[in-house]
């Protein structure tokens, strides 16, 4: 379960107390968001703990207090977390009356508790929850896969109907039954031939969710290409969550694999490549050997290269580029004796696993000596990987893919990132956003002429919080400075001693100090 107002509660270490909305701690928490704007609504997306000190509010006026509440309940905020001690000894009565009247939970943070403490709490439940979802996700998966290689499409049915908690069933491309589990399921799964007809009627993939008083079914279509040839029913009482929803896409691609017995084996060899490489990026090596067997073990065993390509930008008259691209790849790999492994991601992306300082490599270097506009694609190339860091290969070409794109290039290779200087990439509008909000706090307090904690925090921060080095860079006495950063962790309700937050605020000050200098 994700992380609610109420476990933080129970957290013994946060120590927070509900002042208001005792009857909603139930509520889910998305994100724990620190701001003191005072109307913070444009930021918000809907699920936080929004915690202040209310520096900019008029904690006092019940008519402001009570606009403030009814515009964070319609943003969706979840609960006001309010720090005690730092410019209020205690919650305002307005507010606390507010969020009565209003319905918000409303959660007293003392002093000793640094908002960072909660924000982390709650990145921690999200991540632990997160992680059991693709951990029971991965296990559905490997469940299946061996279902399928051992006794076919019934047992892969049965095992998914067990993970959703619910039932499921296969249908041919006439719409007749081929498989239900549980036995009880086979009445229900007979009444949705009319559905599972008109789901054949459109290009594959489809997809559609038929409600009832009875569960919620998703039916989704079975077929690599645009022609359906199959069908998977899933009921269950509730919409299914991050688990359930691997297992379904699980059972697609083997029912997949197991029931298109018609396409050729050219078709049938991506099919397998593609669970293979999805194996592969799931941290399952060894499984994913067994299930290539002959086809792609040597590839799996020796050092390989992954790259992802796209389609670029641009308008482009006659084929398509991607199908030529990988093409050239094939064939370079045909005439050197090697092993390719292409899943095609759409009509416009492709992965690509090739044994490193091949053939099918050096090709793809040689289709992309150009220009990304004239090539037709956009290629991201990982450095060198083995079957167990295939997932960080995957980030890596993802990463190089990414700077293709924003410098126009056809092909860059992640050793060329990791050799240069992050400093560059620092001028992305994503970063400089990122950094404006995070300073903004202290530039607003800057502004009204109470200090310059902006270029202080610098000072100290390229002193390796250094005091008298960083004094002396100021101009000012080490009292002085300790009292400003003193004030920057007051502002920003984070502690300048987590090592995180220090290179945060570093790469922060490097990105805003670029913005005057020609992109990279």
């Amino acid at each position: 379960m994700p992380p609610t107002l109420a476990s933080l509660v129970q957290h013994s270490a946060l120590k927070l107390t509900v002042r208001a909305g005792e009857d909603r701690l139930g509520t889910a928490v998305r994100w724990a968001h620190v701001s003191e704007l005072a109307d913070p609504v444009p930021y918000m997306e809907g699920g936080e703990l929004l915690l202040t000190t209310a520096l900019t509010l008029d904690a006092e006026d019940p008519e402001a207090m009570r606009r403030y509440v009814r515009r964070l309940l319609a943003a969706g905020v979840v609960g006001l977390g309010f720090a005690i001690g730092v410019n209020y000894e205690h919650i305002p009565e307005p507010l606390v009356d507010a969020a009565r009247a209003e319905g918000l939970p409303l959660l007293e943070v003392p002093r000793r508790t640094p908002f960072l403490a909660i924000s982390k709490a709650v990145s921690a439940a999200i991540a632990a929850d997160q992680y059991r979802a693709v951990t029971a996700g991965f296990e559905a998966q490997r469940e299946m896969t061996r279902a399928a290689l051992a006794e076919g499409p019934d047992a892969v049915v049965a095992r998914l109907a067990a993970h959703v908690d619910g039932w499921a069933a296969l249908y041919d491309t006439s719409g007749a039954v081929l498989a239900v589990s549980p036995e009880w399921a086979a009445r229900r799964a007979a009444r949705l031939t009319p559905d599972v007809e008109r789901l054949r009627e459109r290009p594959a993939p489809a997809s559609a969710v038929v409600g009832g008083t009875e569960d919620r079914v998703e039916l989704q279509s079975l077929g690599t290409g645009r022609r359906v040839r199959g069908a998977l029913a899933v009921g269950t009482g509730a919409p299914l969550g991050t688990a359930e929803r691997y297992a379904v896409h699980s059972a697609i691609a083997l029912l997949t694999l197991t029931t298109e017995r018609s396409r050729s084996l050219q078709a049938a060899e991506s099919r397998l490549g593609a669970a293979v490489l999805r194996m592969m990026l799931s941290g399952q090596p060894d499984h994913a050997r067994a299930v290539a067997g002959d086809l792609y073990g040597g590839l799996l065993d020796a050092p390989f290269r992954l790259l992802i390509a796209e389609t670029a930008p641009g308008e482009r008259e006659g084929e398509p580029p991607l199908p030529a691209f990988a093409d050239a790849l094939e064939s370079a790999a045909a005439h050197a004796g090697e092993t390719v492994l292409a899943v095609p991601e759409g009509e416009d992306r492709l992965l690509v696993l090739a044994g490193d300082g091949g053939a099918v490599v050096t090709a793809c270097e040689a289709y992309a000596a150009r220009d990304a506009e004239e090539a037709g694609v956009v290629v991201g190339l990982s450095a060198p990987a083995g079957p167990i860091a295939a997932a960080a290969a995957y980030k890596q070409a993802e990463q190089a893919l990414s700077v293709a794109r924003r410098r126009g290039r056809a092909l860059v290779e992640h050793e060329e990132l990791a050799a240069g200087s992050v400093l560059p990439l620092l001028a992305d509008d994503a970063v400089r956003a990122f950094a404006d909000g995070m300073l903004r706090p202290l530039n607003e307090h800057d502004a009204t002429g109470r200090g310059d904690l902006v270029a202080s925090l610098r000072a100290w921060l390229s002193r390796h919080g250094q005091w008298d080095a960083a004094a002396a860079d100021l101009g000012v006495h080490r009292h002085t400075l300790r009292y400003r950063m003193r004030r920057v962790e007051e502002i920003l309700g984070r502690s300048l001693d987590d090592a995180d937050v220090r290179m945060e605020l570093w790469l922060a000050l490097k990105a805003t100090a670029t913005e005057s200098s020609p992109e990279q």
